[in-house]
């Protein structure tokens, strides 16, 4: 496809990055010009230099050429424009950045009316993402898939924890519940494992399931944590108002600690029902005095990682039941789970995979169509939601009599309203919504898991 990117922030980098290495034409667009010589040297990308809401600037770009354009500068209003811009000159689809709480209520006119494709949020994305897990407090992350019919829960295997030696085929007649472990992170290797796979301490394990199967099995193994009801945010900026929002909806008691005074009185404001403090979350003092040992969950969320990263140490020697680390440096994820910080949210990896998804969706088959993607374990793996058409060259074959190739898993299938966790006489079908667990990171299209 010919894509146009516009502005090459943290979200633009990453994306041209990625891009860059499949089979796309790319332009990057940029007010910087160093910027655009670095990234035009470093990957197999043109680059223009100028405003990207520029009607010539887009021109020599050739968005009235492009598939699709993203917008992602530091402005709401400038990604807005760009892509009406584009819209009219040509350009088939455009997705803009827009991250202004005041824009949140009016997604729906935007995308409709001003005929945007696609709008990512990172702080509201990264804000569901965060509520997901303290809504389910078991998992230290949890992806869905199938419009909520099927979850990826990643959890640890901790010291007692009944899974540590246990032969996965063994585990599965053991406690007799339809959950798949469809992945294994074991010293900085990832695995797609068999029946005879054996799970050790310290593994962290992917595993599909229904709802209310996935609660049913962390019951039994007796890890289930019911439902948080008080949850301290540490920063107020956007991810921490949209995260309060909707934590507050959901009837939890949220206490809000921010170090701007006025931007305290503005939270004040528009979440009256939480509780607004005015002081410095990294001081310890302060947390306690605020009563961090009678919190269920600490979310630190400052605009800088290492304080983060502070925070969260602190709140686990506390012993406090959930935390949850925002960290903007990918980099920096390998070293928190050394030290045991297990939840982490990446607002820029989040909004990545949105817009990845998207792409990847308008390259759908006559045999298939992309529905969902995730990029998991440390993007070393994907999960893939495929939607099966009629002309698939898998329909009707017993999965022992495909020849599927190594590092992929079939992690489930969803016929109407049934969750099939496959054994190797059942089949897929028309219709069916298969997800699909793959090592290898170009698998677009459901007949690519036959050899």
């Amino acid at each position: 496809m010919n894509i146009v990117i516009m502005g090459q922030g943290k979200i633009g980098r990453t994306l041209t990055k990625v891009l860059s290495k499949e089979d796309h034409e790319i332009t990057v667009i940029d007010i910087n010009s160093k910027t655009v010589e670095n990234m035009a040297n470093s990957y197999d990308v043109m680059g223009v230099v100028g405003n990207g809401a520029s009607y010539n600037v887009q021109l020599e770009a050739g968005v009235q050429k492009a598939d699709l354009i993203v917008a992602t500068t530091p402005s709401d209003e400038v990604n807005i424009l760009c892509c009406l811009l584009a819209k009219k000159i040509g350009a088939k689809h455009t997705i803009a950045r827009v991250r202004n709480p005041e824009y949140s209520n009016q997604l729906y006119f935007l995308k409709k009316d001003l005929g945007l494709s696609l709008i990512v949020n990172p702080e509201l994305d990264a804000a569901s993402e965060m509520f997901k897990i303290i809504s389910f407090p078991s998992a230290l992350k949890l992806d869905i898939f199938a419009r909520g019919k099927v979850e990826l829960a990643e959890i640890k295997i901790e010291d007692g924890n009944p899974f540590d030696g246990q032969i996965l085929s063994q585990l599965y007649k053991k406690y007799n519940v339809k959950i798949l472990v469809c992945i294994v992170e074991r010293d900085d290797e990832v695995y797609i494992p068999g029946g005879d796979f054996i799970l050790k301490k310290g593994d962290r394990i992917y595993i599909t399931a229904s709802h209310a199967e996935l609660s049913q099995f962390f019951k039994l193994l007796k890890i289930y944590q019911h439902k948080l009801k008080k949850v301290m945010v540490i920063g107020g900026g956007r991810l921490g108002y949209y995260l309060s929002e909707q934590l507050l909806s959901a009837g939890i008691d949220v206490k809000l600690i921010e170090q701007d005074e006025n931007r305290c009185l503005e939270l004040s404001d528009l979440l009256p029902k939480a509780t607004i403090i005015c002081g410095d979350g990294t001081d310890q003092t302060v947390l306690q005095e605020e009563g961090i040992d009678n919190t269920d969950a600490i979310v630190s969320l400052t605009g800088i990682d290492e304080e983060n990263m502070v925070i969260s140490m602190f709140a686990q020697k506390y012993g406090i039941k959930k935390v949850i680390t925002k960290i903007d440096r990918s980099s920096f994820v390998g070293m928190l789970n050394t030290i045991g910080i297990e939840s982490i949210i990446s607002p820029k990896i989040i909004s990545v995979n949105r817009v990845l998804s998207y792409i990847r969706a308008m390259t759908n088959t006559e045999s298939s169509s992309l529905k969902t993607m995730y990029e998991i374990a440390e993007g070393r793996v994907e999960a893939l939601e495929f939607e099966i058409s009629e002309s698939s060259e898998i329909i009707g074959i017993p999965l022992k009599d495909l020849r599927i190739k190594k590092g992929i898993i079939i992690g489930c299938i969803i016929r109407r309203d049934r969750v099939i966790f496959p054994g190797g006489n059942d089949t897929i079908e028309r219709n069916d919504s298969v997800i699909v667990i793959t090592k290898n990171q170009e698998l677009r299209e459901i007949n690519e898991i036959l050899q």
